[in-house]
């Protein structure tokens, strides 16, 4: 085997989900994110830091596709799920390594003898993918947070007492037709051992529809609504200790109202109530927790909680009093999701969630909270300052301790946060969601939001900044941006999420069984459908031989996709009377950008620039207002790169993998397509 020297003996990457070059460069040169800034000047990029994106601009593929060097069409992994393999209407889990074609860069550093920590990928990399002892592994199984789909026992959701209630009560408000983007709250049934992690057959089938009628060009999504506990403030009544002078008192009730925590209101010094503590029972000498109003909320809050079987565990919060009335007679609270602190299943080894547990405190929970106020949106990035803080110190300790080499890192603060809101960094959007009453929000109060996150994924970015001052290679990127795209898109056009039937019904490829009253079924009529859209940008023809059911003749399979691919170009926005479909490919075709072959369908299509939500739906060059874009980033500095040097090559993702086998001096990963990116380097490859 040819060796090559290695430039670095250390390599990390910091991968932020959703992180946007062209906002991040604006915040640089608005000098509000000086650790970003201070990472360029030391290093080498593009000047605009864009790296260019693969297809589809989704999650899992392109994380994937950052960790092996080659495109979806190579490693199979092509949407947030995977097509069933014998229902073209069902999709199945897509974060299962297991599904992953191409090998892993982290299998040639451990085997090359570094020792590489893998820290919440979500892109084929749980279960692990190596038996080497140099590799370890946390997580991996949803894209929002280490231990979303594991550990998470139950949701946010927002306390409201007043002395005008007599009794509590939960009220659970969650639509559950809601499909939040990059949330995977459960996994498909799985066993367990010591060391066992087994996914369910083909992962477990889902089946999601999408029908939109109707559709004006001004439409936007209601957000998820909170659960709710509505409670009393009165005075104490009870207590086996003593109670300060001047108490009221409330009760808490969590996993879905299962658990009763009792609450004295304190007045400071001034007479004013601004204190709430919360108690195991009125028998506790002390309380769980004390919480203070104008504070940044309190974690790692030690307590009980169910499981969603109605199991006790003992699970981990973080709370925070919103706003508390000087009188006592009102008081608002966040409570966090819980999560059990107790699941190993996702650590590899096992004994590495004790060392992160002993230095750190459990994993935190996931902030994942949908209002449109002010109020919850702080407490939504309160929350995920706390997850980017527990994290970093994580990283940091199990590096100290386990002395490692290598570090390939994610973090999703910039996704998560950014699809609760960044629709509405449109204009138009946003005019349309004040008409309909969903937001009472300003246009600038969103802009200043945007800040406020990219402020604090620059702090997160920070924490690492002096690693360059020890020797390590640093690396930030990220597998796609967010769009806040000009116009709203149809909801039956890109939907990553199921199968869409607005356009296929009108056009009569597609059927749906009706019931006996006639109203439609969300069940496909196969006997009648010819082509099927499902998976975000794929359509399948639902072809004799290949399926089931299948009724399209092979020789007619050419002419269909002709077809199908006019109507596409053919649909207009009704504001602008513009296409709304950008591309639309064969199956063939689709290699130019690194989709295609079997694990995608016939056609592929993208929406056009200004019609598109988020991500996942347009070439990964598209652009949006305020500058956004869908593009990920790139910036790499430390040993091996140049420094303070900006170059005018198309940086590519799949770019990412063999740079840093080129700085390691390791082999390529075996199906990797990329090459060093040889202009940034800081010695002949």
């Amino acid at each position: 085997m040819a060796e090559r020297k290695a430039r670095t003996n250390k390599v990390m990457v910091l991968g932020v989900d959703g992180m946007d070059p062209r906002y991040t460069r604006y915040m640089v040169d608005q000098g509000k994110m000086p650790a970003v800034a201070e990472f360029i000047k030391r290093g080498a990029c593009r000047e605009d830091l864009v790296l260019l994106g693969g297809h589809p601009t989704i999650t899992p593929p392109m994380w994937t596709t950052l960790a092996t060097g080659c495109y979806a069409n190579v490693h199979g992994i092509t949407g947030f799920y995977r097509q069933h393999p014998d229902d073209l209407a069902g999709i199945t889990y897509a974060l299962d390594s297991r599904d992953c074609h191409a090998e892993q860069l982290w299998n040639c550093t451990a085997e090359a003898g570094l020792k590489t920590l893998v820290f919440h990928w979500p892109g084929s990399s749980w279960p692990p993918t190596s038996d080497s002892p140099n590799l370890m592994v946390v997580d991996g199984t949803s894209p929002g947070a280490l231990g979303m789909a594991t550990s998470q026992t139950e949701k946010d959701l927002i306390v409201a007492a007043a002395a005008l209630v007599k009794e509590p009560k939960y009220i659970s408000n969650a639509d559950p037709n809601f499909h939040a983007l990059c949330i995977v709250e459960e996994l498909p049934e799985r066993s367990k051992g010591e060391n066992a992690w087994e996914l369910g057959d083909a992962a477990g089938k889902i089946d999601k529809m999408s029908i939109c009628q109707d559709f004006n060009g001004v439409q936007v999504q209601e957000p998820e609504k909170l659960d709710l506990v509505q409670t009393y403030i009165r005075e104490p009544q009870g207590w086996e200790v003593e109670v300060p002078e001047g108490a009221k008192e409330s009760v808490v009730l969590l996993s879905r109202g299962l658990i009763r925590r009792p609450c004295l209101l304190l007045k400071n010094a001034e007479g004013k109530y601004d204190t709430v503590s919360v108690y195991k029972s009125k028998k506790s000498a002390e309380p769980i927790v004390t919480l203070k109003a104008g504070d940044a909320p309190t974690s790692n809050i030690i307590d009980e909680g169910f499981t969603k079987q109605d199991e006790k565990v003992t699970v981990v919060r973080n709370m925070k009093i919103i706003e508390m009335a000087e009188d006592g007679s009102t008081m608002r609270m966040w409570v966090s999701a819980a999560m059990n602190v107790n699941v190993y299943d996702t650590w590899h080894p096992q004994s590495l969630y004790d060392t992160v547990k002993e230095a750190c405190g459990p994993t935190p929970p996931t902030a994942n909270l949908f209002e449109q106020t002010e109020e919850i949106h702080q407490c939504m990035l309160d929350g995920w300052v706390i997850s980017c803080d527990w994290q970093s110190k994580a990283i940091h300790t199990v590096i100290e301790k386990e002395n490692i080499d290598v570090v390939f890192s994610h973090m999703h603060i910039d996704d998560m946060v950014d699809h609760t809101f960044i629709h509405y960094l449109s204009p138009f959007v946003h005019a349309g969601a004040k008409e309909y009453g969903i937001t009472q929000m300003s246009h600038d109060d969103y802009k200043r939001w945007q800040e406020d996150l990219y402020v604090a994924t620059d702090n997160y970015l920070g924490s690492f900044l002096h690693y360059l001052d020890e020797g390590w290679t640093i690396i930030i990127t990220s597998d796609h941006a967010q769009i806040a795209s000009t116009y709203m898109k149809p909801v039956g056009l890109g939907d990553i999420t199921g199968w869409n039937c607005q356009y296929f019904e009108q056009w009569g490829y597609l059927t749906l069984k009706r019931d006996e009253n006639g109203e439609r079924l969300p069940e496909v009529d196969w006997s009648k459908t010819k082509a099927i859209m499902n998976r975000s940008e794929d359509i399948y023809i639902n072809l004799k031989g290949r399926q089931p059911e299948g009724i399209v003749d092979p020789a007619d399979k050419y002419e269909l996709e002709e077809e199908i691919m006019t109507k596409l170009y053919e649909i207009k926005h009704p504001i602008t009377g513009k296409r709304i479909v950008s591309l639309a490919v064969r199956n063939k075709d689709a290699v130019h950008f690194g989709l295609g072959g079997p694990e995608c369908g016939d056609i592929i299509y993208f929406l056009a620039e200004h019609y598109n939500q988020h991500h996942g739906d347009s070439l990964s060059t598209a652009a949006g207002e305020e500058h956004t874009s869908v593009s990920p980033i790139f910036i790499g500095a430390g040993p091996g790169f140049k420094e303070g040097h900006y170059t005018d090559r198309i940086i590519r993702q799949i770019d990412v993998a063999p740079t840093m086998a080129a700085l390691l001096g390791c082999r390529m990963p075996a199906q990797c397509e990329g090459s060093p990116v040889y202009q940034i380097l800081d010695w002949e490859f």
